[in-house]
């Protein structure tokens, strides 16, 4: 099971925390051993200097003196010896021998080890008879100084690694609270609303999630939007078919249509179905477009043979609208790497849209240009083309169609984002804009090929 993001920022923080108190504590044990042998011989020296500021031979010849200071230091575990003029050092067997190791003929400091125990030793010269006294310190105390300060030292980082643990769960709660936010907005978007926001808030990391996730609602809305008004479009577009399909097929089926008027009926019944037929096959094509099992044939094609075959067929249709059309084609071969089948299927149906809103009297163009790079094929009219912001969305499923259905002739909403997706497949580009003849430019532009690849 995935842990919460409180409890792994805590775990973090433990763990950085121990790697810490680990590191501190090795480095710690060993400053503090180094520091307290000084701070303890340094000690001892200080003492020594004290003691041998208050004594001289006499002093050091009289039992009476040395007692007193030895009374004073021995209540710090330190044991004294004395060595008087001309004789033998006095004092414990052990402390004796730490300073005869020493040495008690000079003012000396050092650590000695007797019988396997260590001893702290401060030697002074007292006089110039050669009278001397020596302080000895057990090791065992100074290692006693030092588990105390370890413990004291170990205590603080215990209490740092409780503050570090609290502080990391307090970090993951502050942190986790825009996520579960977030949480529950995509929750609320996945279960259908689309007017969930999150506030932008806290980290930059976590403001991004709460602005990219607002911006994926928004995005939503849109599309759902537009779907929306695609299937208004769709709608409309198949109403208008099937109501006259249903009504001449009730009138033949109830007599009232015969002889020619049967016939009529029948053109129309047949003329509106391929209508229908047209749309639906338009619907499986940009389906299949989505697809990654869509197939297309590519091939080195000739597109100025291309437009001129298109341009034959075009001629006469045009000729029935009284629309005047325009070719403009290089006469020697053009080739681009292309579906002949798709790019013909493209140039129809932007001539198509081209010729429904071109009125009688106004041109319309094909024109084919090339260069060293790029080929490009634009199909212009002269009809009341669009408004400036409807360019950038007129590839877009039904935007065109919700826009203009009620002031123009409009197709079915799905013919320009049909041609898109192809193109694209196609590895071309399409644009929209402004035509020199008044109407609406559509462009496709494909990189240059060579016969034979």
């Amino acid at each position: 099971m995935r842990g919460s993001l409180a409890g792994r920022i805590t775990l973090v923080c433990l763990a950085v925390a121990g790697v810490a108190v680990i590191v501190a504590g090795l480095v710690a044990s060993r400053l503090i051993r180094t520091t307290a042998d000084n701070v303890l011989q340094s000690s001892l020296a200080a003492q020594a200097d004290v003691v041998a500021s208050q004594l001289d031979e006499t002093g050091i010849g009289n039992r009476l003196g040395v007692g007193k200071v030895a009374d004073v230091v021995r209540g710090q575990g330190i044991s004294v010896v004395v060595r008087r003029a001309g004789g033998q050092a006095l004092g414990d067997a052990a402390a004796v021998q730490a300073a005869g190791k020493l040495g008690l003929t000079a003012d000396r400091s050092g650590r000695v080890t007797v019988a396997g125990s260590q001893y702290l030793v401060e030697t002074r010269v007292v006089g110039t008879r050669g009278a001397a006294f020596a302080l000895v310190l057990p090791a065992r105390n100074v290692e006693a100084t030092q588990r105390a300060l370890v413990r004291n030292i170990l205590l603080a980082l215990g209490i740092g690694l409780l503050v570090a643990a609290v502080a990391g769960f307090v970090s993951g709660r502050l942190l986790g609270r825009p996520l579960r936010r977030a949480a529950l907005a995509a929750g609320s978007l996945r279960a259908g609303r689309r007017d969930v926001r999150v506030p932008v808030q806290g980290p930059r990391e976590v403001a991004e999630v709460a602005g990219s996730l607002n911006s994926l609602a928004d995005a939503l809305a849109v599309s759902e939007a537009r779907q929306r008004e695609f299937l208004l479009s769709v709608s409309h577009e198949l109403r208008t078919p099937l109501t006259a399909v249903t009504g001449f097929a009730e009138a033949i089926a109830d007599g009232v249509a015969s002889g020619p008027d049967a016939v009529r009926a029948g053109e129309t019944i047949q003329r509106e179905a391929a209508r229908l037929s047209r749309l639906v096959e338009d619907l499986l094509e940009l389906a299949r477009l989505g697809a990654d099992e869509f197939r297309l044939d590519m091939a080195p094609l000739d597109v100025a043979a291309l437009v001129r075959d298109c341009a034959e067929v075009w001629q006469l249709r045009c000729a029935r609208e009284e629309v005047s059309l325009s070719v403009s084609v290089p006469s020697s071969p053009v080739f681009v790497l292309a579906d002949a089948r798709r790019l013909r299927q493209v140039i129809d149906g932007l001539a198509e849209n081209a010729l429904r809103v071109t009125p009688a009297g106004a041109p319309m163009v094909f024109s084919l240009s090339a260069s060293d790079a790029v080929v490009s094929l634009a199909v212009r009219d002269g009809g009341p083309g669009l408004a400036a912001e409807d360019y950038p969305v007129a590839f877009e499923r039904g935007v065109l169609n919700a826009r203009y259905r009620d002031r123009r002739p409009v197709g079915s909403g799905i013919g320009l984002a049909l041609v898109h997706a192809l193109v694209t497949r196609m590895g071309g580009t399409v644009t929209a804009g402004p035509a020199p003849e008044g109407g609406a430019a559509f462009t496709l532009t494909f990189p240059a090929g060579r016969h034979g690849r």
